[in-house]
């Protein structure tokens, strides 16, 4: 495997990869150190990240070049330079950051490079949106299982980070798909480090441990004795018919969806609100300045890279524009009176009072800045991306009438309400009448919802309320909202809450990890300062630490469909379907193609393979999903392609129809049609190891 990966050319792509985002990362860095002072360095990563995307996606939108977008960047980094922004003494202390961000990249690389394919769930879907975006990169990009359509009914953002960056380094997408992973984890968790800072004083390498335990789930089924093969799946569908993934088990799984590229996001997005939240007062006017644009930066991305989690992190960040708004203006002397003293406290604030007149600030620094222009600004951002959108959205909002089994709702989440409930054990010794919170939850039917209402009821009524416990809340309201409401959308009746649950409960968890961790970081702080820890001791663990994230992806006893030794998702067609694998290399490099007839053969599938492998668009490629997107369109469609193969006088005309250049004809076309299109009278352009690709041109 060392030889592999010393003289294969991917070792290169990697480098150039790494190269690029480290470049992208150290041009920020400086522009953020005056504002975030410690932070600016593990910040810039993912900041970077977003602005390059904001940079590339109006490229996109202007038919100008993506690789524009890496100019203003290296033009910082000599501005920097001169202005002496990288001197010796900047760099002591970050190598930790450093540190973080490639020991999970390589982890997460290693995962990819035994378990690379695009062979199953989700990954048809991602690599072909990917390739759409980095063989056509315009705005909207082209959606390639709906000829004549574009990726507007989707949130799409993600995709678009990945394409860029591919397109800039010159990285296949199949290899680009194998690096997008690495790249959300590492930004992920070099953001969850420094959100530990905030949250914590020792320990802190705790909250990382967010992104790799597993639900109780999993231990319990492993104590079964069942395969860890089936345990990894089986642990997602604890809750009956919903999907319930966490960081980890989303990870290994490796498919590059929506709902995992938006976790470094996320991460940052929370950091920024704890951050903001602790030294608002504090800053000065640039640092205020600078805090308003990087949320709304972080913010305007949520709904465009994963549209569900808006709907949690909107309200969010208002809360904390609220609860700066509220703390700057609450008289100093004015002691905590919880919930009750808070309301009326903000009510007298609304009549006028507080402790701060602010006429002269200026108006991105003033108290409600935060609260008012935050939201504001991250539309702008992004304005003309929200006028292109034309998703079918949610449906409505339902009340749930099968709640969560007690059982299944605390084997996935209860690894955090048990923190949760030891890190409040003295407010239960004092307030024991708080334990009966849950009785009336349970008598109506939703006894896991009053499970988690038992901690979140002692958190909410403590007279002061850490950041780590304002995050608890968070995390708490979200789950247990889960069990009363669902979002309406077409998945049936047998899976009503299927999307609502996947789609909330990974925010929650990742939430309620970094405070339940954080917690345990507190509760250790005791202990562990009395103990004689001495550096050597500490290198030790970190060595030990890295070699088992480092090793483990290599030897971990998991049945991967196709297991190898590459990065290139698409290798495995070599040995499983040659005669594709050849074809598709041959139409990604096939100047003139506008689109190509493929068979429509159902969802997750290998139909629809060639449009997902090399990003041309088809006329109908896995219906279901064009169906959840659009509703309607995809029904006269498929019987056209059936048309195009099986009447050979009806071939040309429905080609021309959806603007079709050139049709496949592989073992999946022969098997689900009786083909005629050599009668058609098109051009054979392509006949090797049982596929023959056609054109209309002449």
């Amino acid at each position: 495997m060392v030889e592999i990966l010393v003289y294969s050319p991917q070792v290169l792509g990697v480098i150039s990869w790494i190269a690029l985002l480290l470049l992208l990362q150290l041009a920020i860095w400086p522009l953020l150190r005056p504002s975030l002072r410690d932070y600016a360095f593990p910040a810039a990563f993912p900041v970077s990240l977003l602005i390059f995307t904001v940079i590339s996606w109006y490229c996109g939108l202007l038919k100008a070049p993506v690789q524009v977008a890496v100019i203003p960047f290296l033009f910082l980094i000599v501005w920097s330079a001169w202005r002496g922004g990288y001197q010796r003494t900047y760099f002591s202390g970050q190598g930790k950051w450093a540190l973080v961000f490639l020991v999970f990249f390589l982890f997460m690389l290693e995962l990819r490079f035994v378990n690379p394919s695009i062979s199953y769930a989700e990954k048809f879907m991602d690599h072909a949106f990917l390739a759409s975006i980095m063989r056509s990169p315009v705005v909207p990009p082209l959606d390639p299982w709906f000829a004549g359509g574009t990726l507007n009914v989707y949130y799409y953002l993600g995709y678009w980070i990945f394409g860029a960056l591919g397109l800039v380094t010159g990285t296949a997408s199949p290899v680009v798909f194998n690096l997008a992973l690495p790249t959300v984890l590492a930004n992920a968790a070099v953001a969850m480090f420094a959100l530990a800072h905030l949250l914590c004083n020792r320990l802190r390498w705790l909250p990382l441990l967010t992104f790799l335990v597993v639900n109780p789930s999993f231990v319990w089924q492993i104590i079964q004795g069942k395969g860890i093969g089936s345990v990894l799946w089986d642990s997602t569908r604890t809750i009956p018919n919903a999907i319930n993934e966490y960081p980890i088990f989303s990870f290994v799984w490796g498919d590059l969806h929506a709902h995992v590229i938006s976790i470094f996001n996320q991460v940052l997005l929370l950091f920024l609100l704890v951050y903001s939240l602790k030294f608002w007062e504090t800053a000065g006017k640039r640092e205020r300045f600078v805090l308003v644009l990087l949320t709304a930066l972080s913010l305007g991305s949520v709904p465009l890279i994963n549209a569900w989690d808006v709907i949690l992190y909107a309200p969010l960040t208002v809360f904390v524009g609220y609860l700066i708004w509220y703390k700057s203006r609450v008289p100093e002397e004015t002691p905590d009176q919880g919930i009750p003293g808070v309301l009326k406290q903000t009510f007298q604030l609304l009549q006028g009072g507080g402790r701060k007149k602010e006429a002269t600030e200026p108006l991105l620094c003033r108290s409600w800045s935060y609260l008012l222009l935050v939201p504001v600004l991250s539309v702008a951002l992004y304005l003309p991306y929200y006028l292109q959108m034309n998703t079918r959205g949610i449906q409505g909002i339902g009340l749930v009438h099968s709640p969560t089994p007690v059982t299944a709702f605390l084997l996935v989440n209860g690894i955090f309400i048990v923190i949760f409930l030891v890190y409040l054990i003295r407010d239960i010794i004092r307030k024991p009448v708080w334990l009966l919170t849950p009785i009336p939850f349970a008598i109506a039917g939703y006894a896991s919802a009053g499970i988690a209402v038992l901690p979140l009821a002692y958190f909410l009524f403590r007279k002061k309320r850490t950041p780590a416990e304002l995050l608890a809340i968070t995390g708490l309201l979200v789950i247990i909202l889960a069990e009363f409401f669902y979002l309406k959308d077409n998945m049936g009746e047998l899976y009503y809450r299927m999307n609502t649950v996947f789609k909330f409960y990974l925010p929650a968890w990742i939430i309620m990890g970094a405070s339940a961790f954080s917690m345990v970081s507190l509760m250790l702080e005791g202990p562990v300062s009395r103990m004689r820890i001495t550096k050597g001791m500490k290198e030790a663990a970190l060595v030990v630490a890295i070699g088992t994230l480092l090793v483990l992806p290599l030897v971990a006893p998991l049945d991967y469909p196709y297991r190898d030794a590459t990065l290139d998702g698409l290798a495995y067609l070599d040995t499983a379907h040659p005669g594709d694998a050849r074809a598709v290399g041959y139409l990604r490099s096939l100047e003139g193609v506008t689109g190509i007839v493929e068979a429509e053969g159902g969802d997750y599938t290998y139909f629809a393979r060639i449009s997902s492998f090399t990003g041309i668009p088809t006329i109908i490629g896995m219906p279901f999903h064009e169906f959840m997107w659009r509703a309607d369109g995809w029904t006269d469609r498929a019987r056209d392609v059936r048309t195009i193969y099986e009447d050979p006088g009806e071939t040309r005309t429905l080609m021309e129809k959806y603007g079709m250049s050139h049709l496949y004809v592989g073992d999946p076309e022969r098997e689900r049609y009786t083909v005629h299109v050599d009668e058609a009278g098109l051009r054979l352009i392509y006949d090797q190891e049982g596929v023959r690709i056609y054109t209309l041109s002449a």
